[in-house]
């Protein structure tokens, strides 16, 4: 059925005349749960991405939400750290050994999955065609140094070049600094994390759009059809990712706090890894992970820190990309591994992801560090990494879900280890 030329104007005189109708819809849809509304962003965004592909424009709500969300989070993070350890009292517990500990044991773990499942269903890939344009780090040592520099950076380019590193360690100097100041001063600090943290608020109740036009220019840009050659290594990519996902994080949890982790795991997944798949950027996931915190009652003074901490060093998803794709490599060129190199590799790769948010190109131009431990090189390793930038769109968007969800988990399961068992998720 054809609809007559001035159906649009039909439309809006409708509703325009019926103001009421406009404002039950609009106090409905803030009423709904907000991820029943972000469900209804990605049911929209793909049946717009298959009957408007060419409607462009709907991209934008997805480039701007990223966007707002990449701008507030280095405010944030630095307001909210610096403000924590300023109000932080003496004997105070942040459990934060704990979260570093978790996180480094995550990544590894995750590493080491990674080189079992290569035993169990070695791939190849083809390395052909141009090298993937890109630098990567002579090794681990410009990794670690790099880090070690961005420490020192100068705090307003760490705010403008959203440095994470940077930014933490200067909130933390200024926050120490902060303790000796005025009750005046130190309640302009809350009220700077107060107002940012309303910001962030604003921002993430317009996640259903924002989603929306991500899930429209994945689908109507890059559709499925490119991946289909690659289609064994996402499986056992994305598997992998799952893997550590749903069974080893899990068997952490409860090693830490001997209680079913599964809740804590799901909701951790549902809220914190569904946003970032669709981001793909840990770092404009922190205030999505804040509010989660917050919602999980868990202590400012501790999550402050570890959510951009962990949005910098918790790259589990980032340490079985470089195991995978570098085993895969390493099965292409018929380089025997041996299951001693196979644990050097994990450690490696643990250590490499850990630097993975301070390369660009995150975990796969770090993948040639992996690589020159079998010999092989540059040009090869980064012929690996063009295959890593052709399933990028599933394989980064996995990879952050990962990543971002653990950030939460390991804070959380940090504290609720030390609450009587009975308060436990």
């Amino acid at each position: 059925m054809l609809l007559p030329p001035n159906y649009r104007i039909i439309f809006l005189n409708y509703f325009l005349r019926r103001p009421y109708m406009i404002h039950r819809l609009i106090t409905t849809w803030n009423k709904t749960n907000l991820m029943k509304r972000i469900a209804i962003g990605i049911v929209l965004g793909v049946v717009l991405a298959l009957v408007f592909p060419k409607a462009t424009g709907i991209g934008l709500l997805g480039e701007f939400f990223v966007g707002g969300l990449r701008a507030i989070a280095p405010l944030l993070v630095f307001a909210l750290v610096a403000n924590a350890l300023s109000q932080h009292q003496k004997g105070t517990e942040t459990n934060m050994k704990k979260v570093i500990v978790l996180y480094l044991l995550g990544t590894f773990a995750a590493a080491f999955v990674a080189v079992l499942i290569n035993y169990i269903f070695p791939i190849t890939i083809t390395l052909t065609g141009k090298a993937a344009e890109g630098s990567s780090p002579n090794g681990i040592g410009e990794v670690i140094s790099n880090l070690l520099l961005k420490i020192v950076d100068n705090p307003v380019n760490a705010l403008q070049q959203a440095n994470y590193i940077g930014i933490l360690s200067w909130a933390t100097v200024f926050g120490i600094a902060m303790r000796e100041a005025s009750e005046h001063s130190k309640d302009l600090l809350q009220t700077l994390a107060d107002i940012t943290s309303k910001i962030v608020e604003w921002i993430i109740n317009l996640a259903p759009f924002g989603i929306l036009g991500l899930v429209f220019t994945t689908i109507a840009g890059q559709g499925l059809s490119a991946l289909s050659n690659y289609g064994i290594l996402l499986v056992v990519l994305v598997g992998t990712m799952a893997f550590v996902a749903l069974v080893i994080n899990p068997l952490i949890v409860f090693f830490m706090i001997r209680k079913n982790p599964y809740p804590l795991v799901f909701k951790c997944l549902r809220v914190s890894g569904v946003t970032a798949f669709f981001t793909r950027s840990s770092a404009a996931n922190i205030p999505v992970n804040m509010r989660l915190c917050e919602e999980l009652g868990l202590n400012p003074d501790t999550y402050s820190v570890s959510i951009p901490l962990g949005s910098t060093i918790n790259m589990a998803g980032a340490a079985v990309t470089i195991n995978i794709l570098t085993l895969a490599a390493a099965n292409t060129l018929h380089i025997q591994v041996d299951f001693g190199t196979a644990l050097i590799l994990s450690v490696v790769a643990a250590i490499s992801a850990c630097g993975a948010s301070g390369v660009a190109g995150g975990s796969l131009l770090l993948i040639p560090v992996a690589c020159s431990l079998f010999g092989i090189t540059n040009d090869l390793a980064m012929q690996v990494v063009s295959v890593g930038f052709i399933i990028g769109v599933i394989q980064d968007s996995c990879e952050t879900a990962l990543n971002s969800s653990t950030d939460v988990l390991f804070t959380a399961v940090a504290e609720m280890s030390s609450w009587p068992k009975e308060k436990r998720y």
